[in-house]
């Protein structure tokens, strides 16, 4: 028998294993997007966003989501490494992979595991590694906000092209219905020895 502790620790893992974590969302899905769009597999748990407080609000959005089964997260990851999966009609597809337990702002501690704080001196020999840690986290996140912009300004091309695209479209078959009459379609069915339908 286990301790309360471990108890839950091991429920939270369970659930780990039941949750996906999807991103590259617009901005736009919300949790009932989310549901509905995934209905189609099974039953949706939950649905808990990650909060970005370092970049600006039309970026895209990373969710963790509970299903029912292990079964049903498996599926749901596995389908979408295979095949496009769209939310919102936005231009971005999403990804999805299996949840990880660092993820979770609201895990629960490990059993048996502690964390200690501590000021270093300069003088120890770990204050050089943490200088060092501290400088590639700045760069870090210097590149990961380029990166970013250049994916924003991707993605406002590849929506502006497929608004083009869909206008075009959009006319071409306009025009076709403008021109094509029942005894259009009279002569064409003849010629190619096709039999019109009655409405």
């Amino acid at each position: 028998m286990g301790t309360r502790e471990e108890e839950v620790y091991k429920a939270f893992e369970e659930k780990v294993k039941r949750t996906v974590c999807f991103d590259n969302l617009s901005p736009q899905v919300t949790a009932a997007v989310i549901k509905t769009a995934l209905g189609q597999f099974g039953n949706v748990i939950e649905v808990q966003f990650i909060p970005n407080y370092m970049g600006p609000s039309n970026i895209s959005r990373t969710a963790l989501v509970e299903m029912e089964t292990v079964k049903l997260a498996r599926v749901i990851v596995e389908e979408m490494t295979n095949y496009t999966f769209m939310m919102s009609g936005m231009p971005r597809p999403v990804r999805a992979r299996a949840a990880q337990k660092e993820m979770f702002a609201d895990r629960p501690k490990t059993p048996g595991l502690g964390a200690r704080c501590r000021w270093l001196d300069p003088k120890d020999p770990n204050f050089e590694v943490a200088t060092k840690l501290k400088e590639l986290t700045k760069k870090h996140a210097v590149e990961a906000s380029h990166l970013l912009k250049l994916e924003l300004d991707e993605e406002e091309k590849l929506m502006k092209h497929q608004h083009e695209v869909l206008q075009m479209n959009f006319k071409k078959f306009e025009m076709i219905e403008s021109v094509v009459t029942d005894k259009t379609l009279t002569c064409l069915a003849s010629r190619y020895g096709m039999r019109m339908k009655d409405d």
